[in-house]
């Protein structure tokens, strides 16, 4: 299914725009040099795939309301201050189109604005009493942390194995969308096993999303060219994992090496790709996403019978079909 992401936002035109006014509210500062960095920050806006997970979980058991703000904009500063982290990690050049906060300015800025976004989190949810967002969101955070520490101990010793990397994902990626959608389901219903089954749902799509992000770095898309960072950076992730088990085990030898290779030249990086298209990596990691965007679609069904479910619904195709 081609799902446009405007033919889903569209009907929450209202809400999101609420939601942008209330976030750059939130992240107002008289610091002359925070307010730039924050103005700055504000115009790398991404798809907000987050604060829609948000608002759509929330839609199937209520309309959207002040909580429902409160948990997508909480939301969004701890994401948006962990990409801030992450750029100075991996020493990122550019964010979304824009050159990264701290190749502009310096790591230092970069990481004092992450920690002012997650005390701004903090203070939002204090402010409006949400100690149950709170609660699952600092959960999230725990994972999130974890699941980095695991990749950066995996990825030095260069020993990931299909257990491993699902443990990971769900650790780094999917404990945060899962959170999105439990949080939604706070935000309009009391019912604590909706919660846990909406974060299922999460978990679900957050599986789904992080393998799709996986496989656009294999992909011969004609819409801009890929970069191959995971092979740059000696990730190895599912589609490689994948191809590796259905190659001869002396073939699966040679290209763990190659991925190895600190210094890869473009020869090397294409004999990688070659390598896993040509052992069906690609065909495998996809059967596994659409296998975790069904089971969420399945759980949702089964959560609601209202129209608006057909909306998150709608966005998990647009996730397991983007281009980008």
């Amino acid at each position: 299914m081609n799902t446009k992401l405007s033919h889903i936002t569209e009907p929450l035109d209202t809400e999101l725009k609420e939601f942008r006014s209330f976030f750059k509210r939130t992240i107002a500062s008289d610091v002359p040099l925070l307010d730039l960095l924050t103005n700055y920050l504000i115009k790398q806006k991404g798809k907000e795939i987050r604060p829609l997970l948000v608002f759509l979980s929330a839609r199937l058991f209520g309309p959207i309301n002040q909580r429902s703000m409160v948990a997508a904009t909480m939301i969004e500063l701890l994401h948006t201050a962990t990409l801030l982290h992450d750029d100075v990690v991996d020493n990122a050049h550019a964010r979304r189109g824009m050159v990264s906060i701290h190749r502009i300015w310096n790591n230092k800025a970069a990481i004092l604005l992450g920690d002012f976004l997650l005390s701004k989190g903090l203070l939002i949810a204090l402010e409006n009493n949400e100690h149950t967002l709170l609660e699952v969101q600092s959960r999230a955070v725990k994972k999130m942390s974890e699941g980095e520490l695991r990749q950066l101990k995996t990825a030095g010793l260069g020993n990931m194995t299909e257990d491993r990397y699902y443990q990971i994902i769900e650790e780094k990626t999917a404990s945060l969308i899962a959170t999105c959608c439990e949080c939604g389901a706070v935000s309009t219903t009391s019912d604590e096993e909706i919660h846990r089954r909406m974060n299922d749902v999460g978990h679900a799509i957050g599986m789904a999303f992080q393998i799709k992000d996986d496989l656009l770095d294999y992909s011969e898309s004609e819409i801009g060219k890929p970069k191959r960072n995971d092979i740059k950076e000696r990730k190895i992730t599912l589609p490689f994992i994948k191809a590796a088990q259905n190659a001869s085990k002396s073939d699966a030898r040679i290209y763990r090496r190659l991925m190895k290779k600190r210094k890869k030249t473009s020869r090397d990086i294409e004999d990688i790709v070659q390598f896993v298209r040509n052992n069906k990596g690609i065909e495998d990691s996809e059967k596994i996403m659409h296998s975790y965007a069904s089971k969420a679609q399945e759980d949702i069904r089964s959560l609601s019978s209202s129209e608006q479910r057909n909306a998150l619904i709608a966005l998990i195709d647009f996730i397991v079909n983007r281009t980008k």
